[in-house]
């Protein structure tokens, strides 16, 4: 029955050729030409598993070395989805379902837990593949031949054009990572700069970064929750958010908006860069057992649906997401160009988890309508901003 499943559900591919090599010791080649990757079955999964959730079924199984790739994980990936993958999720239906509870909302402890157990691996792990501004989001490439360091560069520089910074302006970012954006932002804009992580490395790594360019006088960084330094009072003109939002939970939606308002200056711009869905779905659960507890991608008309009730006037939104993929491709080669280093320190099953998590999202950017947007809008109206885009490329 096991055997039956997986061939039917490959018998679906039309546009690739592969080999199988069944548990029972039987290979079947699927479409037509050279195979172009081989998928070995050591042991048989379960057919309850698969049948219960697909996507933490084949994971595991490829964690624990019950299924082995021979050739480009991507493309194993991409026909998955070409097969009515076991990637996908389940559609919520209706607009009326928009800002339905997935769950109560997270607390700040939660939050805290679900960011530390992915980005304090270590500072030394994500300096293995990430590039030297430890940039861990969406990179900017203007061309094909942009190094990933260019590109982060280039990216986090059209996110301060996009925010049309003035000397003196305060400026936030939520969820601030290593904190390049931010110290960027003081010395070209000279801003007061302030960024706020749950990360405990993010937090000591940024510190050190200030203390290194002399911006302690201009630059800050809070281990602080969102929610929290609202509670504080203070104003700011601009903020930003990168890769952050993913982490609030679909219930903390209606509250991140809300807390950008009460952030926010009159006529404040806010970007808010985001990897999104086409529409809205369950989150998948192999990614939130394994890399990013308590993630949901929310839809692109979730996110603007959301805007007119806080008196945010949407401006500008824009999708980045082939330079994701391409992003991913980048951090996927860095990742095997360390990979003694990282088996040393973390073993195989890490090693191959975050393989499959790297391929996977490069692959689900191509292929399966997963998206990134940047998106500027502002808290009532202003009519002193640019209105055209052609600061954004000078």
């Amino acid at each position: 029955m096991e055997r039956l499943m997986v061939h039917k559900f490959f018998q679906a591919s039309n546009n690739r050729s592969f080999v199988i090599d069944y548990w029972d010791g039987t290979s079947e080649k699927y479409g037509e030409g050279s195979p172009e990757f081989k998928i070995i079955f050591r042991d048989m999964i379960p057919r309850k598993e698969i049948i219960k959730d697909p996507t933490l079924a084949f994971g595991e199984a490829y964690m624990n070395e019950v299924v082995e790739i021979e050739g480009n994980i991507q493309d194993v990936i991409e026909t998955f989805y070409e097969c009515n993958p076991p990637f996908s999720k389940k559609k919520v239906s209706g607009i009326k379902k928009l800002l339905s509870r997935e769950n109560a909302s997270t607390s700040l402890s939660k939050q805290q837990k679900d960011v530390q157990y992915h980005y304090d691996l270590g500072n030394d792990f994500y300096a293995l593949w990430l590039d030297d501004t430890m940039s861990y989001s969406c990179a900017y490439f203007r061309s094909q031949d942009d190094s990933l360091n260019e590109a982060q560069l280039q990216k986090i520089d059209y996110v301060l054009k996009k925010l049309q910074l003035k000397k003196g302006e305060k400026l936030l970012d939520i969820g601030s990572g290593w904190g390049w954006l931010i110290i960027r932002a003081a010395q070209q804009y000279g801003v007061d700069a302030t960024g706020i992580t749950l990360s405990e490395d993010q937090y000591a790594k940024t510190n050190e970064r200030i203390e290194e360019f002399n911006l302690t006088h201009q630059v800050q960084v809070k281990l602080k929750d969102y929610r929290e330094v609202a509670e504080e009072g203070k104003k700011y003109d601009k903020v930003v958010s990168v890769g952050m939002v993913e982490h609030v939970g679909k219930a903390n939606l209606p509250v991140y908006m809300e807390t950008v308002k009460k952030l926010l200056n009159k006529g404040g711009l806010s970007v808010l860069h985001c990897i999104t869905g086409q529409i809205e779905s369950t989150p998948n659960k192999w990614i939130r057992k394994y890399i990013f507890p308590g993630g949901y991608i929310p839809s692109i008309r979730e996110l603007i649906w959301l805007l007119p009730e806080y008196d945010f006037h949407l401006i500008d939104v824009e999708s980045l997401r082939l330079h994701y993929a391409k992003t991913l491709d980048c951090w996927a080669e860095n990742f095997e160009k360390n990979i003694e280093d990282v088996t040393k320190k973390y073993g195989e099953r890490f090693v191959r988890m975050w393989r499959l998590y790297l391929n996977s999202c490069a692959a689900s950017f191509r292929v399966s309508g997963l998206d990134v947007h940047q998106m500027i809008f502002s808290k009532g109206l202003n009519n002193k901003l640019q209105m055209t885009r052609n600061h954004l490329y000078e």
